[in-house]
Formats: C-alpha cells, sequence, structure tokens
C-alpha cells in the first residue's frame, strides 16, 4: 500500500507575513501546491494537508485538506497524526522546503520498506536532518502522544533511532522563513 503523503501548512506564518501554504513560486503554483505534487510525484498514493484554520479545501486532486487551529508545529503534526488511517505509514513534509523534490521522497521511500509497521526514517542533507520524514503506523499512536511545543519529532526521532538517509546531492532541505 502507498503511504500518505503529509503536508504540514497550517501555520499562521508570523515570520513570513502569512500563511506559507498560499505563498506562490514564480511560476504561479502555490506552495501548497508544489509540496503536493512533489509527494504524490516521490511515491505517496495520496496526501493529507494541514492548512490554517478556517482556509478553503484548496480541491487538489488526490489531497485532502484538514483546517487546523494551531500553536505550532507540533500541533499541526498531531493534527495530521489523528487523521490518517492507522495502518498505513505517513511520509512527512514540511510546506517551505522549495528545493526538496519528487527525487528526495523517491530516495527516502526507496531506501526503507514500508511495508515494515515500524519503519521510521528521514532525509539529512550533509548530515543535517531534514524532510522528509517516514513514519511507520506503529510509530503514528506513540509518536502523537509524545508531541509538545514548536519542535516537531525531532527528539522522538531522535529516541527510536531513524533511519538516516542522506540526500545533500539532491537538495539542501533549508525551509524559508521569511520572504526572499
Amino acid at each position: 500500500m502507498a503511504p500518505v503523503g503529509v503536508v504540514l501548512a497550517a501555520g499562521r506564518g508570523r515570520r513570513y507575513g502569512g500563511p506559507k501554504a498560499f505563498v506562490r513560486t514564480d511560476s504561479g503554483e502555490t506552495w501548497l501546491e508544489r509540496t503536493c505534487r512533489v509527494l504524490l510525484d516521490g511515491g505517496c498514493g495520496s496526501v493529507l494537508a494541514t492548512l490554517p484554520a478556517g482556509s478553503d479545501d484548496p480541491g487538489l486532486a488526490g489531497v485532502s485538506a484538514v483546517p487546523l487551529a494551531t500553536e505550532g508545529l507540533s500541533d499541526s503534526l498531531a493534527g495530521a497524526l489523528e487523521s490518517l488511517e492507522p495502518d498505513r505509514p505517513a511520509v512527512v513534509m514540511l510546506v517551505d522546503l522549495p528545493d526538496v523534490t519528487a527525487a528526495v521522497v523517491r530516495r527516502v521511500l526507496g531506501a526503507v520498506d514500508t511495508e515494515d509497521p515500524a519503519v521510521l526514517a528521514r532525509a539529512t542533507y550533509d548530515g543535517r536532518p531534514g524532510h522528509p520524514v517516514v513514519i511507520g503506523p506503529a510509530h503514528l499512536g506513540p509518536l502523537r502522544a509524545d508531541l509538545a511545543g514548536d519542535s516537531g519529532a525531532n527528539a522522538y526521532l531522535r529516541a527510536h533511532g531513524a533511519a538516516q538517509v542522506e540526500c545533500g546531492d539532491l537538495a539542501t532541505g533549508e525551509d524559508v522563513d521569511r520572504p526572499r
């Protein structure tokens, strides 16, 4: 069964000046559209996107939207994990990673056994941990219970020995927090 992609895009984008999900690329595509396409092209069967509370469903093929009122990354991730089917692995990605492509998603998925319910892996960029992150069904509940603040899943991934898949030759994995 193909994993479900998860786009964390529910943040208000305070440092950016507005929600990053709706920022447009030079080609006119929103960051949300781009990230969903990257996950689908990278091997996900469908995508679930968290959006800021009050947002309209973007109407993208293969994408379900979950509007959330969040106070940080952990809230967005917890809301997404709660909305997932309990028997499918998830491939989690932030909405503000402009140079992470489908090739990165394919590499990470190709390096692990997504049929293993305990799979846990993440992309690294020159050894620095990043996204996408693959979370097997066995980790969905425990990870959700472990989330707090604005730190996301980093501590959980370290504590549970997430496999690291080097992708620094494909992208920098740098997120964009402020307009350039």
